[in-house]
């Protein structure tokens, strides 16, 4: 997106919608609007004035408020003004500078925009099928436009994108409209079944035209001359350029790539391309979905509907039914029919029964206990209450045993010290597991910076030795080079 200087200045025509006297301006703006509907472009003052004065709101409007207003107006660019000289015969009416007002360019369009958002909710949007059929049609005509005159080649460009505008606009004003609050609301009444098989018909009618069309147009697009739909555009810039502008510099770069813009547009319309799918694929995949919305809440309202229907006639026929049964038996049989058949219970369990026989009744059977559980995600099962066992020569037990594998690990490791130092240099094949003792001695005595530590049962010690002096330190699982350090215990 280029963002020019253009896009960032503010739109001051549009100020008198929202400022203090609003209510004065928009009047005197909309009447201006109706005249230049008919064709009468230039008011004076004393026109506008007589106007208002008509209308009761403005009973006490003055003269010098609407002079001011028309000149706030005009210094914001709604009106532009023109002093009238024609009819001055003295210097002080010259003085006096009588003007003449007309509606810029700008605010008739914001007064159509206004006009446009203030019948929103009267006219509404529509599907309109047949604009599919006429963009087929003039697609269909590509061909021949390249041979046409400047002035056919504009007025099929006109149409097709005129169609295209109105087709894309209305689908997505109308979209948006059954996806409001609003339709969620009106959907979920007993009303809407009234209208609900119209809506659908509609939507579905839209729906076929456009599977039909779509294909066909996407093959007309794709068989089109990128160089034959180019010199289509040619022509049509060309009459654009050939228009006589009052007080506008026409740029016909910037009319190229609208051209083109709007021709791409069409295309990622109705064309898919690589992963991307074409805005007609969601269109009819959404449409779909609507009419599945409504299918979904107008089952929901029938079913709600006849939860409260008198079955009165229903349950007088079947009392007919049973009255009509020649005994008991054929009653029960009637009744499981009726009342039996329809939802039962089904249990499904691994049971192990005491019999092949097929001819073993449920009654003979021996039952199967299934326990239920609450389904429900605060249930917790009930702890059982005990007393508090005595399980002290257990612990004494245990508390020996560690004070005995304790001693004799203990009596291990003192065997490796002679004289109260532990060098590694002299020591013969190890288990991994004193090894791993030794190492983190040393480990804790490399980290204090006077190399000194406690074993875990209260021996003091400190190292000996230098790191450049090495030794190999056999064990059973294998080798291992280290510093010849000296551990030596204090008294």
């Amino acid at each position: 997106m280029h963002i020019t200087e253009q896009l960032r200045k503010p739109v001051r025509e549009a100020n008198y919608l929202n400022v203090e006297n609003t209510d004065r301006y928009r009047p005197i703006l909309r009447l201006f609007y109706l005249k230049y509907e008919r064709m009468k472009y230039w008011l004076y003052q004393e026109d506008v004035f007589e106007e208002l004065r008509q209308d009761p709101y403005f009973s006490g409007y003055t003269k010098e408020q609407c002079q001011q207003d028309l000149a706030t107006l005009a210094s914001w660019g709604n009106l532009v003004t023109i002093q009238d000289s024609k009819n001055v015969r003295t210097l002080e009416e010259f003085k006096n500078r009588k003007y003449q007002y007309q509606l810029s360019e700008y605010t008739v369009e914001i007064e159509r925009m206004v006009i446009r958002l203030e019948n929103l909710f009267v006219e509404g949007a529509s599907l309109e099928p047949t604009l599919l059929e006429r963009i087929k049609e003039a697609l269909s005509r590509l061909s021949q436009m390249q041979d046409a005159s400047v002035e056919q080649a504009y007025s099929w460009w006109q149409g097709l994108e005129n169609d295209f505008v109105r087709l894309n606009q209305n689908y997505q004003d109308y979209m948006r409209a059954l996806n409001s609050a609003r339709a969620e609301e009106l959907m979920r009444t007993q009303e809407f079944l009234v209208f609900k098989n119209h809506l659908t018909e509609y939507l579905r009618t839209f729906v076929k035209a456009l599977q039909q069309n779509t294909t066909i147009i996407e093959i007309y697009i794709k068989n089109a001359d990128p160089a034959q739909m180019d010199g289509v555009l040619e022509k049509v810039v060309e009459y654009e350029m050939n228009i006589p502008r009052i007080d506008v510099q026409v740029n016909r770069e910037a009319i190229w790539e609208r051209m083109h813009g709007k021709w791409a547009s069409i295309e990622e319309w109705f064309v898919s391309k690589g992963n991307k799918e074409a805005e007609a694929v969601k269109v009819f995949d959404a449409t779909n979905e609507i009419i599945r919305k409504i299918t979904r809440y107008a089952a929901r309202l029938s079913e709600m509907s006849n939860l409260g229907a008198n079955r009165r006639e229903e349950y007088f026929k079947v009392a007919e039914m049973f009255a009509e049964c020649q005994g008991i038996h054929e009653a029960h049989r009637l009744a499981a029919c009726v009342f039996g058949v329809e939802a039962p219970l089904h249990l499904k369990g691994d049971l192990a029964r005491a019999t092949d026989s097929i001819y073993s009744g449920i009654y003979e059977e021996e039952p199967y206990v299934v326990k239920l559980a609450p389904r429900v995600r605060t249930y917790r099962e009930k702890a059982k209450r005990s007393g508090i066992a005595d399980r002290s020569k257990e612990q004494e037990k245990v508390r020996r045993e560690m004070l005995e594998r304790l001693e004799r690990e203990r009596a291990l490791l003192d065997s490796y010290i002679q004289d109260n130092r532990l060098e590694f240099a002299c020591l013969p094949v190890i288990e991994p597991q004193i090894r791993d003792t030794f190492l983190l001695w040393l480990s804790k005595a490399l980290e204090n910076a006077e190399w000194r530590a406690k074993t875990e049962d209260g021996r003091t010690y400190h190292l000996e030795g230098n790191r450049e002096e090495t030794c190999v330190l056999e064990c059973t699982d294998g080798s291992f080079e280290m510093p010849a350090f000296v551990i030596c215990f204090e008294d």
